[in-house]
């Protein structure tokens, strides 16, 4: 069989590999992306998008019964069954009919498969059928395939068939008590889901919670957890696991025992490079693929991994991000063009290392951006740290009874810039983007006070913020 030449070949199409195409295609590259699984990829499916439309009906609830008034009019619980549907609807029945579809309108080419690499550049695609197709890449190759769960390695666990984040999120089913292993955001997120669903969750974590978040947030989510019956667990471990009849039992460092009807691994994930062929390119599998700032492998020019597989930012909008810069400068470099590879340059994804967004969607809402202030610390950075109790702005006294909240900002004195921004409380993700356009924009503090927050908002907490600081030349 001989092998078939094509511009780029994009292993992976998930949102990740979707941008990859988009932008090398637009750039005037023949495209093919290559699929084992569903078009649109784990965000779609699995990850992303169902866990929040599970998380969506409980928080619903939480915010109607924190105002007097509303609070009235809740007569009743999630029902779980219309959840899962709502859910399923989200997620069209895990049908990427309407992905394929949009793939085709691009102009990209999808061939369904497993894809190996055979050699630089070189690579086979086997289908479901056995059918075998080989392709040459004249310019590049993405590769896009994300990330899988970890296991721990603790005796017995494996043999329980412990569900992994998937599992959790396609579920039509809520136990009577689930095990939640990890601390991270996955674990804190689907421990909220399935307490608001009905089910008795325990929550173990080797550490705290949120562990790279600031202090704070980990202890007011571990707050929210327990206030929904939530029994978090924290500095310890699972040592031992076996079945007893219907409950798995897991046994802890101290010697306590859990039991739980299902068991849920969330404990951290690692890119899925473990059957791609990378060995006949002189690259380990099952490990982090390491790229510079435009996505490009070093040691070979004509290979990009992005999105998970690097490990540099392991979320769908760093991902996507990623992507647009890699498939420019794929674009750009077949058609001989200058490559804008400065920081913050056309081809980079420099917000990678010091502005990266997340937003935990547990309750309350955790959402941060840039450093923490032990990581400025770190960095060598001098400077001040800004905390303030958003319970004390108007707009949250109008927004929730009880409303429980902090906000942190850390700023950069020598240079006179916001340069992280931590916020827990109902619905602060949507102020996250303003403080991440700060971040990035390197807006002056100065200039900000000049950056009024309407009133009454949570946002007032820029203001305070500015006045916790001091206004340069007005002697405050």
């Amino acid at each position: 069989m001989s092998a078939r030449e094509v511009d780029v070949v994009v292993i992976g199409a998930g949102a990740v590999g979707e941008n990859v195409a988009d932008r090398t295609v637009q750039g005037g590259l023949s495209t093919v992306l290559v699929e084992a699984e569903l078009v649109g990829g784990e965000c779609s499916y699995w990850a992303c998008m169902p866990s929040k439309a599970l998380l969506r009906a409980g928080a619903a609830i939480r915010a109607a019964r924190a105002v007097a008034g509303a609070a009235e009019a809740v007569t009743g619980e999630v029902d779980p069954r219309a959840v899962f549907r709502r859910r399923d609807r989200i997620t069209h029945d895990r049908d990427d009919s309407s992905q394929v579809e949009w793939v085709d309108g691009a102009g990209i080419e999808l061939i369904r498969g497993h894809a190996r690499f055979a050699g630089p550049r070189r690579m086979t695609v086997t289908a479901s059928d056995g059918t075998v197709t080989e392709l040459v890449a004249r310019h590049a190759v993405a590769v896009c395939t994300g990330s899988v769960p970890v296991l721990p390695d603790v005796p017995g666990l494996a043999e329980l068939d412990p569900w992994t984040s998937r599992d959790a999120t396609a579920a039509s089913e809520v136990p009577d008590t689930l095990a939640v292993l990890g601390g991270g955001v996955v674990g804190c997120e689907l421990a909220t889901a399935y307490a608001s669903l009905g089910s008795r969750v325990t929550l173990i974590a080797r550490h705290g919670l949120l562990g790279g978040e600031e202090p704070f947030a980990g202890e007011l989510v571990r707050d929210g957890l327990e206030a929904q019956g939530v029994r978090v667990l924290t500095d310890t471990d699972v040592v031992e696991a076996h079945r007893a009849e219907k409950n798995a039992v897991l046994t802890l460092g101290d010697g306590s025992r859990v039991l739980a009807e299902r068991v849920l691994v969330a404990t951290g994930r690692v890119g899925r490079t473990h059957d791609l062929g990378l060995e006949e390119l002189g690259l380990e599998a099952g490990t982090a693929i390491e790229v510079d700032d435009t996505m490009r492998v070093p040691g070979h020019d004509w290979l990009y991994a992005v999105g998970d597989v690097n490990g540099r930012a392991k979320l769908t909008h760093q991902g996507k991000y990623q992507a647009r810069a890699a498939g420019d400068a794929i674009a750009a470099r077949a058609a001989g063009r200058a490559v804008g590879d400065a920081p913050w340059g056309a081809h980079v994804a420099t917000a990678d290392h010091r502005a990266v967004p997340q937003v935990t969607f547990t309750d309350p809402e955790v959402a941060s951006v840039g450093l923490t202030a032990a990581a400025a610390e770190k960095a060598g950075l001098r400077t001040r740290v800004l905390d303030y109790d958003l319970s004390w702005i108007a707009g949250a006294t109008v927004y929730a009874d009880d409303y429980r909240g902090q906000a942190r900002a850390v700023v950069d004195l020598d240079r006179g810039v916001l340069v992280g921004a931590t916020f827990v409380g109902p619905d602060v993700g949507e102020l996250l983007q303003a403080a991440t356009i700060a971040i990035v924009g390197e807006v002056p503090l100065d200039r900000l006070w000049h950056a009024v927050p309407a009133y009454p908002t949570v946002s007032e907490v820029w203001l305070r913020w500015l006045e916790a600081l001091g206004r340069p030349g007005a002697g405050t």
